[in-house]
């Protein structure tokens, strides 16, 4: 009966029409070309959310308020755009841009382990953050991940100058595709499971075989 509401909510929220910006979004940044390019052109999708993903992203954006309502409200939400790209930071202070990021205690304290590579790992969400950075004129960006099952918050922190080259290569390829108007179609994130997550696995033609992008070498990583 009460998930029956929750899931009710969450999927006339889902489809209620939002305005859109017609640009690129760096939370995208670092997946699938092709998905990018139907995200910045509004294409309907084939593949809707599901129901327990909803309630999942509600919760963390439930972490994602919490964190930010002990910082002065001037530093969260800090938008920015240029003329293909638009954006909103979580929190931004002195020298540091901050992205917050909230999952399950398992893949929390999985990032603990020895030999976790967070760098190559967290590849997307660090092209986020340092995009943000980047733009905000900051040095470093840093990633703070919040356990959603006992509340341990671990934080991450690079210098932009590190992520210059990655950045400015995702947003060569992208402008190219957009002016082609046709993009690749493989899956760059989640260990190569991209394509079972996307809004439009079926309008691609999804195929399971598809071989991973390597990912970047860039120095300093």
């Amino acid at each position: 009966m009460i998930q029956n509401l929750i899931d009710q909510e969450l999927k006339k929220q889902q489809t209620t029409p939002r305005k859109r910006s017609g640009k690129f979004s760096p939370s995208s940044f670092g997946r699938c070309y092709q998905a990018q390019i139907w995200n910045r052109q509004n294409e309907p999708v084939s593949n809707p959310v599901d129901a327990r993903t909803l309630r999942v992203f509600k919760v963390g954006k439930l972490f994602h308020d919490f964190v930010q309502s002990f910082v002065p409200e001037s530093t969260t939400e800090v938008g920015g755009q240029s003329d293909d790209v638009i954006f909103f930071a979580d929190i931004v202070g002195k020298e540091t841009v901050y992205d917050i990021k909230s999952q399950h205690s398992r893949a929390f304290w999985y990032m603990e382990k020895s030999g976790f590579d967070i760098h190559s790992e967290k590849y997307t969400n660090w092209l986020q953050v340092m995009y943000y950075a980047r733009e905000l004129g900051k040095k470093k960006g840093s990633l703070i991940f919040v356990s959603k099952d006992d509340l341990c918050i671990g934080e991450y922190a690079d210098f932009v100058e590190k992520w210059e080259d990655d950045i400015d290569c995702e947003l060569y390829h992208l402008r190219m595709y957009w002016d082609l108007e046709n993009a690749p179609r493989f899956p760059r994130a989640y260990n190569g499971q991209e394509c079972k997550y996307c809004n439009w696995r079926e309008t691609c033609g999804y195929q399971q075989d598809i071989k991973r992008e390597p990912k970047s070498n860039s120095k300093g990583k």
